[in-house]
């Protein structure tokens, strides 16, 4: 009797719990679903347009810094070396002296424009004909200027163009993200905020990249650009210098 009061009381248990219990549907449902926060997750939910712009956005940004570090290594070169060219060329003894030094061996635009101008100066004595010689001594050494100014040059101009164009750029992949909001609106026909943040997380994500690439393109362009602008003038001042001091050899000659 005692057994079969138990059985009876088992099996109307196990009727209300099954009753009771909700479809695994419904679970699966209720759950929330696994959203994530971080860079990768954002870039992931994403669409593939977005995604090109960002990585578009990133690898411009590798690139930039590439440039930034390689510009300003070989600038601190450059005026490392015109330091030390110019104090051989003050203490030489004499211009002829210090051109058999250096002739076939200058590493640096300083030295070149030097042994170039000795070139033009030996050449003119060799022939007898000193006429205009300052003027050739200016083209050539002004020739020398423009060569090496345009080989530091190189790729500078990049760092202009994504400075000016990387923010507009992830503007383009906010535009995309907030379109992809609304049409998840429309879809979901529910203005609730976790149906409208993944996109907008999205748009800032691409604006983001945007700044974090333009900015230190934009920033170095100006600063190597200065640097770049005193070095020409640099070497500007040394070609007014040596004109100098080929004016006066020329008169003491003559005189």
């Amino acid at each position: 009797m005692l057994l079969s009061v138990l059985a009876t009381a088992i099996n109307s248990t196990e009727v209300t719990t099954r009753a009771f219990s909700p479809p695994a549907t419904v679970l699966h449902t209720l759950a929330p679903e696994p959203t994530g926060t971080s860079m990768w997750a954002l870039f992931l939910r994403a669409e593939f347009i977005v995604q090109l712009v960002i990585v578009s956005l990133i690898v411009a940004s590798i690139w930039s810094w590439a440039v930034i570090i390689n510009k300003t290594r070989r600038l601190k070169q450059l005026n490392a070396a015109a330091d030390e060219f110019e104090e051989m060329f003050w203490s030489a003894g004499s211009l002829e002296a210090l051109y058999q030094r250096i002739n076939g061996q200058a590493t640096d635009p300083l030295a070149a424009m030097f042994c170039a101008a000795m070139r033009e100066w030996n050449y003119a004595l060799s022939k007898s004909g000193t006429g205009n010689i300052e003027q050739r001594i200016d083209r050539v050494m002004q020739l020398v200027i423009s060569r090496e100014i345009a080989a530091v040059e190189r790729h500078i101009g990049f760092l202009a163009s994504l400075g000016a164009n990387g923010v507009i750029v992830g503007l383009f992949g906010t535009v995309l993200g907030t379109m992809h909001s609304f049409q998840s609106i429309a879809a979901m026909k529910n203005t609730n905020l976790a149906i409208v943040a993944p996109g907008i997380a999205e748009a800032l994500f691409a604006t983001a990249i945007g700044v974090v690439a333009s900015i230190p393109a934009a920033i170095a362009y100006n600063m190597i650009s200065n640097t770049l602008n005193r070095y020409a003038n640099r070497l500007d001042a040394f070609s007014n210098e040596f004109n100098a001091i080929v004016a006066r050899q020329l008169v003491e000659e003559r005189g």
